[in-house]
């Protein structure tokens, strides 16, 4: 994030004003995020830090305000890599999530495949008990060939791995909507480039942020979008607009 801001963070928020931004792998805690004049006014913002420094870590801006706010650890069995922000309005629950990354080595795969496992019961139980959710973030998989530029010679590697690959089939069979996907089930289109390659000048680059709503919410979705133009990471912003007033 502070790498973020120094290259135009501020600037684009103010330029986009979207009533929400949800932003994952921070890598700061709360004092280490500088504030200047240049900083979007009219925001409340909310930050879950992980316990190792430099690393994870997820914050919400929101233009509305939460009638609750919930910091991962405080209301389930996440953990301290800071994850998770839920963000509970009248209207919907926001789900600011930074999924876990299955690493080159494997080494982290299954609490990745945990995690997963976990959050659609989490999801799940929340629309049980009456909430319209939403939830944002990088799913660190890309979900059909289509959402990866090389899709056969990553067919072993963490990330498009079939075992990562079947958790997202099951969101979407137990009624969970890729939004992006909803509008544009054919288009080529990558919202992460590896930066060590240069992959981005070449766009050799993976679909791997998302926005997935409840089924129940898809009359009121307008758009979906990928801002593949804009810079300031290896990822670019992801999002929607929704009606839910």
């Amino acid at each position: 994030m502070r790498a973020a801001i120094k290259k135009g963070l501020w600037e684009f928020i103010k330029q986009d004003r979207a009533e929400i931004y949800c932003l994952q792998e921070v890598k700061a805690t709360i004092d280490q995020i500088p504030h200047s004049t240049d900083e979007p006014t009219g925001y409340n913002f909310y930050l879950n830090s992980a316990s190792k420094a430099g690393y994870s870590g997820v914050g919400t801006y929101t233009k509305m305000e939460p009638k609750s706010v919930i910091l991962g650890s405080s209301d389930n069995d996440w953990d301290d890599e800071g994850r998770v922000i839920i963000t509970k309005f009248d209207e919907f629950t926001l789900l600011n999530v930074y999924f876990p990354n299955g690493k080159r080595d494997k080494g982290r795969l299954l609490y990745k495949l945990d995690f997963y496992d976990y959050f659609l019961k989490y999801i799940n139980q929340l629309r049980e008990q009456g909430e319209k959710v939403i939830f944002v973030g990088d799913v660190n998989t890309a979900h059909q060939e289509i959402d990866l530029s090389r899709p056969k010679e990553n067919q072993k590697t963490s990330g498009f791995m079939e075992v990562e690959r079947e958790r997202l089939d099951k969101w979407e069979k137990e009624g969970w909507v890729d939004t992006y996907r909803h509008f544009y089930p054919d288009t080529v289109t990558y919202s992460w480039w590896d930066q060590i390659s240069r992959a981005r000048e070449r766009n050799v680059g993976w679909r791997i942020d998302y926005v997935f709503i409840d089924k129940a919410l898809l009359p009121q979705l307008k758009e979906a979008f990928i801002l593949c133009d804009i810079h300031g990471s290896d990822h670019c912003p992801v999002g929607i607009e929704i009606d839910l007033v």
